[in-house]
């Protein structure tokens, strides 16, 4: 997928490489086998595998395809840099981890389209288990208050999309985006998929699981700072209208992302904003016996991961 280049890396547990365009990706791997694939562009996520080597993140056949990319904010679009001197991280924010931070800054085009200075931070970890693991932090080092929303697009690769299903966001509100936003109360004991749903979730748990029951593998996924989440699948009508989704890969993608929507995140100067996502894959039989006791945690401290990550526009 790509070559390691004749950079001077002075993170050596870390491999530079390069895609067929031309744009650096850093691949984080642990001792028993499991591996993430961080681009710069965007700062995207492009992949993440287990230690049997299985992909775990969808990607489509068509991903490159950037025709869309503004319409989930600015941040996803642009370079990002690795930060090899990165300001520090509170205790145990990636102890046993390996990580690379990255940077995002406005250049003068950017500012012009959204005149705010801040610097974006990412910290992309991957545990000695497997876990992959996102920590962001924004600061405002503008002379006024800003707001921004942020969304972190994971894409889950499922066997079946009819065969999946989603807990702990039962009885949680949400923004129904095929119903101009109208507000509805989920209902159900677990989301399942029969047709497209497209919504936002309010106020949601920090804890929330994804079970593939074809696959016999269920999806952990932890927050902190991020009360929403999106939870996205096209379904066939609209898979085939889309640039950048084959026609029948509806059926093995979910998008369930943690954000901030309803609420912008507002910065005074100086002040600065951390969220998480923390994503663990594990076997259904294991979460059957702790699946109960996971969505009952509802900690605030929780250091995370994910996979696509935007800034979105009148915010950042």
């Amino acid at each position: 997928m790509g070559h390691s280049t004749s950079l001077w890396n002075p993170m050596p547990e870390l491999e530079i490489m390069t895609d067929c365009n031309g744009v650096e990706q850093v691949a984080l791997r642990v001792p028993r086998g499991a591996s993430a694939r961080v681009s710069l562009l965007g700062g995207q996520v492009i992949s993440w595998r287990n230690e049997r080597g299985e992909e775990l993140l969808f990607t489509s056949i068509k991903f490159g395809n950037c025709s869309a990319l503004e319409q989930h904010g600015f941040a996803r679009n642009k370079m990002w840099s690795i930060d090899y001197d990165p300001p520090p991280l509170p205790p145990n924010g990636s102890n046993g981890k390996v990580f690379v931070d990255l940077l995002l800054k406005p250049s003068e085009d950017d500012l012009k389209c959204w005149p705010h200075c801040y610097e974006f931070r990412l910290r992309v970890s991957l545990s000695m288990d497997g876990d992959l693991a996102l920590i962001s932090r924004i600061r405002n080092i503008n002379g006024k208050p800003f707001s921004f929303s942020i969304v972190y697009h994971t894409y889950f690769s499922v066997s079946d999309i009819s065969e999946v299903r989603i807990e702990g966001l039962e009885t949680c509100d949400y923004l129904d985006n095929l119903c101009q936003r109208e507000r509805y109360t989920e209902q159900g004991d677990a989301i399942t998929f029969e047709s497209e749903v497209d919504r936002i979730y309010l106020s949601t748990p920090n804890v929330v699981a994804v079970l593939d029951h074809e696959k016999k593998q269920t999806f952990v996924i932890r927050k902190g700072g991020l009360p929403d989440m999106v939870v996205w699948n096209p379904w066939e009508k609209k898979a085939k209208s889309m640039a950048d989704l084959g026609d029948d890969e509806y059926k093995q993608m979910l998008c369930v992302a943690a954000a901030a929507i309803e609420r912008p995140i507002s910065l005074k100067p100086g002040e600065e904003w951390t969220g998480s996502l923390e994503l663990t894959a594990v076997p259904s039989s294991y979460c059957s016996d702790h699946l109960d006791h996971l969505l009952g945690q509802h900690e605030d401290n929780m250091r995370g991961s994910a996979s696509f990550l935007v800034f979105n526009n009148n915010e950042v």
